[in-house]
C-alpha cells in the first residue's frame, strides 16, 4: 500500500511540463507576431541599409565607394545652404501645421456639436474623398488654381485688380497647398478626441457663469490637448517628409529637404549624401516630435494636479 502511494507522487514530480515560447503564451500576441515582424523587416532593413549608405565616399567616376566617414554629414552641417533648406522646411511645416489647427478646429467642433448626424455623415464623406486622390493630383489642382492665368487671377480680376497675382512658385502657395493637402488629418483627428468629451462638461461651466471663451480656454481646449498634439504632430511629420507640393507649386527655387534627398539621389546620382540627409531629416522630425509629445505630456498632468 505504501509502494503503491508513492508510485503515482514519483510519476507526477518526474513528468515534464508542456513548454511554450513566450510568444506563444499569449494569443494576441501570437496573433500579432507575424505581422509585426514582417513590418519590421520591411521597415528596418531598408533603413539600416540607407544608414550604412551615408557613412560611403562619393567618387563621380566611380558613383559610391565603401568607406566609414562622417564627410557627408561635416558636408551638410558645414554648407549654410543645405542648412537653409532644413530651416526652411521646419518653418513650412509649423506654419502649415498651425494653420491647419486653427482652419480645423472649428471645423471639428462644429460637426460634433452643432451638425446633425446626416450633415455629420456628409461632411466626413467630403474629408475622406480627397484623401483617395494622390497628392499629386490635389496639387496640380492647386497649379491650375494659383497659375498667373489661373481661377484666383480671374477672380480678382473680377474686382478691378489688373496687376500681376505672383503667388504660384512661392513658399505661400506651398503653404497653401500644404493646408489642403493636410487639413482632413486634422479635422479627423480632431473630431474623433471631441467625441469623447462629455457635454455636460461644458454645460456645467456655462452654468457656473463661464462664458464660451472661458469654456473653450479652461475646459474644452485641455480636455482636447491630447487630440491636438496627435494632428499637429501628424501634420507636422507629414509636411516635413512632403515631396509632390514643394516640387510643383514651390517650383525650381524652392527648396526642401525631401526634394533635395531625390535631387542627390536621382539626379547627382550621390547615394551617400543623399541617405545622409535622408536620416538628417528623419532624425530632425524625430527629435522635435518626441520634445513636443513630452513638453505637452508635462503640461497636461501639471494641468490635471
Amino acid at each position: 500500500m505504501a509502494m503503491a502511494s508513492v508510485a503515482p507522487s514519483l510519476g507526477e514530480a518526474t513528468k515534464m511540463p508542456d513548454w511554450k515560447p513566450p510568444i506563444l503564451r499569449s494569443p494576441a500576441a501570437a496573433l500579432l507576431a507575424p505581422g509585426v515582424i514582417f513590418v519590421t523587416l520591411l521597415l528596418l532593413g531598408p533603413l539600416a541599409i540607407l544608414f550604412r549608405y551615408s557613412f560611403n565616399r562619393f567618387v563621380p567616376g566611380e558613383l559610391m565607394v565603401s568607406a566609414l566617414t562622417l564627410e557627408n554629414y561635416i558636408k551638410f552641417f558645414a554648407d549654410p545652404y543645405y542648412q537653409d533648406v532644413l530651416w526652411t522646411t521646419l518653418r513650412i511645416s509649423a506654419l502649415s501645421s498651425g494653420i491647419c489647427l486653427i482652419l480645423g478646429f472649428p471645423v471639428a467642433y462644429f460637426m460634433v456639436r452643432l451638425a446633425s448626424s446626416r450633415l455629420k455623415a456628409m461632411m466626413i464623406v467630403a474629408l475622406v474623398l480627397p484623401l483617395m486622390m494622390g497628392n499629386a493630383v490635389r496639387t496640380a489642382a492647386w497649379m491650375v488654381i494659383l497659375g498667373e492665368r489661373g481661377l484666383a487671377a480671374s477672380i480678382v480680376s473680377l474686382f478691378g485688380f489688373n496687376g500681376r497675382l505672383d503667388i504660384m512658385y512661392t513658399e505661400k502657395a506651398v503653404v497653401i497647398g500644404l493646408v489642403s493637402v493636410l487639413l482632413p488629418f486634422m479635422i479627423l483627428t480632431l473630431q474623433s478626441v471631441l467625441e469623447g468629451i462629455d457635454r455636460s462638461l461644458e454645460d456645467a461651466a456655462g452654468s457656473l457663469g463661464a462664458d464660451h471663451v472661458r469654456i473653450l480656454w479652461r475646459v474644452l481646449l485641455p480636455l482636447a490637448l491630447p487630440g491636438i498634439l496627435a494632428g499637429v504632430l501628424l501634420c507636422f511629420t507629414l509636411s516635413m517628409n512632403a515631396y509632390a507640393t514643394p516640387v510643383l507649386i514651390g517650383g525650381p527655387k524652392f527648396h526642401a529637404m525631401a526634394p533635395e534627398v531625390y535631387q542627390q539621389v536621382q539626379r547627382a546620382m550621390n547615394w551617400p549624401f543623399g541617405a545622409a540627409l535622408a536620416f538628417i531629416l528623419m532624425i530632425t522630425t524625430l527629435v522635435l516630435t518626441v520634445g513636443a509629445t513630452a513638453l505637452a505630456q508635462r503640461h497636461y498632468r501639471r494641468w490635471a494636479d
